[in-house]
């Protein structure tokens, strides 16, 4: 079969796009490998409508609600290779599979490059998190640490005392000059500059030097990276931000490559679910522009 478009990707920005498509029954096809990147949280906050729900049961109902449209076909599965050009694309998943499609959408997400911190990744999505907006008001004010990766850990720390009590974790990865020292000080931010030997209990960071500092809760600045290499094996562009890099797009959603799209995390930042949908729905509108003009 020779679909319309073809979405690589079935999580929160590739299921807001193809509905936008299949509302305008344009025959659509998701191929998704199952991987969400919030699938380590047991709630998903900040998203109106869903605040504190669980992130799988979001994901379950959307998937629910679009399989009730007859032009979409979704498959389970891994999508390793793309290649054509406008009006002529195919992929191809692990299973040796290959499928047809006018337009490419890529919303495959991103991976976080976490800090090589011992403890951290069982973690990861439960006490330890990279985003405020998310995770911030369930930690109650308590004790927040914020564990350094670069430059951009001196941000978070800055940002995150609307939350809690602040406790920059230098851990080697930063030394504040004297300037951010007085600008995390104005903020209320403490600084501690002995390295951290790993991750123990819920939150609580045990140094270098066998002190156990306890928190409410934990954030860190990753670096992410698309989740898998298929826009770029396919010549998209990426271009690098604060935060990672990311495929490169235009206004309307579109990559280097014409005829295929990308949205969500691998082509915007920051990240969040709430983001991610609107720039779903926004990329399928535009892919649905693309196939009539």
């Amino acid at each position: 079969m020779h679909h319309d478009v073809i979405v690589v990707g079935g999580s929160y920005a590739g299921m807001a796009a193809a509905l936008q498509l299949l509302r305008a029954r344009r025959t659509v096809l998701v191929i998704d490998a199952g991987l969400r990147r919030n699938r380590f949280a047991e709630e998903s906050h900040g998203f109106l409508g869903q605040d504190g729900a669980d992130p799988a049961d979001v994901a379950c109902g959307a998937r629910d609600q679009l399989m009730r449209y007859p032009t979409l076909t979704w498959v389970d599965g891994l999508a390793e290779q793309a290649g054509g050009e406008r009006d002529a694309f195919t992929v191809g998943t692990a299973d040796g599979a290959a499928h047809a499609g006018r337009r490419l959408l890529f919303a495959t997400g991103v991976a976080d490059d976490l800090p090589p911190v011992e403890g951290l990744v069982e973690r990861w999505g439960r006490s330890v998190f990279h985003c405020p907006y998310c995770h911030g008001y369930e930690l109650d004010q308590g004790r927040i640490g914020v564990i350094a990766t670069g430059p951009m850990s001196l941000h978070q720390a800055l940002l995150i005392p609307e939350w809690g009590t602040v406790t920059l974790l230098a851990n080697g990865a930063i030394r504040p000059d004297a300037a951010q020292h007085a600008e995390l000080a104005a903020r209320g931010v403490a600084i501690e500059e002995e390295p951290i030997a790993g991750l123990e209990g819920h939150a609580d960071v045990r140094l270098a030097d066998g002190r156990l500092l306890p928190f409410a809760g934990l954030f860190t600045a990753t670096r992410t990276a698309p989740a898998t290499p298929i826009a770029e094996r396919l010549g998209c562009a990426l271009e690098e931000t604060p935060f990672g890099s990311q495929i490169r797009t235009d206004a309307s959603k579109e990559t280097s490559v014409p005829g295929a799209f990308a949205c969500g995390d691998a082509a915007r930042a920051p990240h969040s679910v709430s983001l991610a949908v609107g720039d779903g729905a926004w990329a399928g509108a535009q892919l649905h522009r693309s196939l009539v003009f």
